[in-house]
C-alpha cells in the first residue's frame, strides 16, 4: 500500500453485536472474544441478551454492565452478529421461552446486520426461522471432536483449512444434508460422517448457520462432561477428545487453528471486505 493510500483511506471499526444466549454467558462471550480480537482488524462489541428470559447463572451485576436489550440496540446498525447456542435442544421452539424475542431479533438481523453467523442451536433456530428447516432429534447426544469433510474448497471461510479439519460438537439435534439441499438459497459447506452438517450458509453470505462449536477451549467438553456426571445423567464420553477415552487424563486440543481460521475468515472476508463504510446508506 503506497504511504498516499494509507493517510486517505476511510477505515472505521468494525461494530459487531453478540447475542449470547448461553447460560455460562462468561465463559461463551471470553470464548468469542478471544476468536474475534485474533486479528488485526479493529472491532467495536456490543453483548446482547434476551429480556424475555432472567438468567439463573449469571450475575445481575455482570448482565447490566456489559450487555444491552433489543430496544437499546434496534436502530443500530452492525457490520457482523454472533447468535449462540442455548441448551434447549429438546423443546420445540416456540416452546423456548425468549422465542417470541428472538424471532423478532432474527428479523431484525436480516434487515440491519451485513453478515450473520449462527453457532449451534442457534443455527437450527435460524434455518427454522428464515427457512422453515426442522431439526431431528438424535438418538443420543453427539460429544465430541469430529473430522470434517470441507465440501466447498474455493470458499473464502475454508481459506487455509485442510481438507479434512476437525471440530468439537455438543448437540441433542441435528440438521439434515437433504433439507438444506432443497432451499435453493443455502448451500452446503462442510459435513462431517459421523457429526452431519457442520456449516451452511446463504448464497449471498448474509447468513451462516455453523452446527458445531469451533469457539471452544480445550476443557469446554470436559467441563460439560463432569457437568452431566454430576446431574446424574450418565454422559457418554465425548469421543475422540480424552487421550486413551479416559477422563482422567488432561484432554487433547485438536481444532483450534482451524477454529481461529475459521472466525478470522468470516470477519474479514464477510464483513470487513464487503460491508459499506456507511450502514445507513
Amino acid at each position: 500500500m503506497t504511504e498516499f493510500r494509507a493517510i486517505t483511506q476511510d477505515i472505521r471499526p468494525l461494530r459487531l453485536l453478540i447475542l449470547n444466549l448461553m447460560p455460562t454467558k462468561i465463559a461463551t462471550e471470553t470464548q468469542l472474544l478471544r476468536k474475534l480480537s485474533n486479528s488485526p482488524l479493529q472491532v467495536e462489541i456490543d453483548l446482547l441478551r434476551t429480556i424475555s428470559y432472567k438468567s439463573k447463572n449469571t450475575d445481575i451485576g455482570h448482565l447490566e454492565s456489559f450487555y444491552r436489550s433489543f430496544e437499546q440496540i434496534r436502530d443500530i446498525r452492525y457490520d457482523g452478529m454472533i447468535i449462540t447456542g442455548a441448551p434447549v435442544e429438546n423443546l420445540d421452539f416456540e416452546a423456548v421461552d425468549y422465542w417470541q424475542e428472538l424471532a423478532q431479533i432474527m428479523d431484525w438481523s436480516a434487515r440491519n446486520v451485513h453478515s450473520t453467523l449462527h453457532i449451534c442451536w442457534g443455527a437450527m433456530a435460524g434455518l427454522y426461522h428464515h427457512f422453515g428447516i426442522k431439526k431431528h432429534a438424535l438418538p443420543n447426544k453427539i460429544s465430541g471432536v469430529f473430522a470434517h469433510a470441507v465440501i466447498k474448497p474455493n470458499s473464502p471461510l475454508f481459506r487455509g483449512f485442510d481438507d479434512c479439519f476437525l471440530a468439537p460438537h455438543s448437540r441433542h439435534c441435528q440438521i439434515l444434508a437433504e433439507d438444506i439441499a432443497k432451499i435453493p438459497a443455502l448451500e452446503l459447506m462442510a459435513i462431517s460422517d459421523i457429526a452431519g452438517v457442520f456449516a451452511a450458509k446463504t448464497k449471498n453470505s448474509n447468513q451462516f448457520f455453523v452446527l458445531g462449536h469451533p469457539e471452544y477451549e480445550r476443557d469446554t467438553l470436559a467441563q460439560e462432561y463432569r457437568r452431566d456426571l454430576n446431574q446424574g445423567l450418565n454422559p457418554a464420553i465425548p469421543a475422540n477428545y480424552f487421550p486413551e477415552d479416559n477422563p482422567e487424563n488432561p484432554p487433547r486440543a485438536t481444532w483450534l487453528s482451524h477454529a481461529q481460521l475459521l472466525y478470522t475468515n468470516w470477519l474479514n472476508y464477510y464483513v470487513y471486505q464487503t460491508t459499506p463504510y456507511d450502514l445507513y446508506d
